[in-house]
């Protein structure tokens, strides 16, 4: 079975309003955004079924997929670099989590975007 994104193409031009991203590359950021949240919430979306969820829960994550996307597409220098950090004649830089970039799992993302995310539920550590 094919993996599909939560939001499809129409979703992410006419209710979310995108235009950040070029068409043609619209399914495939829109398709790596889902399995990115997928990662985030310990693939529950799966397990539950996306239609089982709440339609708030439903929202919210169509609404998170749309975000990140254009999050990705934005920085995929910066989120791609392999150096975690580096300094030259005293001047360094890092990256990572920062005051508002949250990572976890191999997945960066803005932190208003993930407290969005974690409203529905779906990203706590515990076992249910």
């Amino acid at each position: 079975m094919e993996y599909k994104s939560y939001v499809n193409a129409d979703y992410y031009l006419n209710r979310y309003e995108g235009d950040i991203i070029p068409e043609e590359e619209l399914s495939k950021a829109l398709k790596k955004a889902s399995r990115h949240i997928d990662s985030l919430t310990y693939n529950r979306i799966v397990s539950q079924g996306f239609l089982n969820l709440t339609e708030y829960q439903q929202d919210i994550i169509k609404e998170v997929i749309c975000e990140q996307a254009d999050f990705e597409h934005e920085n995929a220098d910066e989120i791609n670099m392999i150096l975690s950090s580096y300094s030259i004649n005293g001047v360094s830089a890092s990256f990572g989590s920062s005051w508002n970039v949250y990572a976890d799992k191999g997945v960066a993302m803005k932190r208003d975007t993930y407290a969005l995310l974690s409203q529905t539920g779906l990203c706590c550590r515990l076992v249910r």
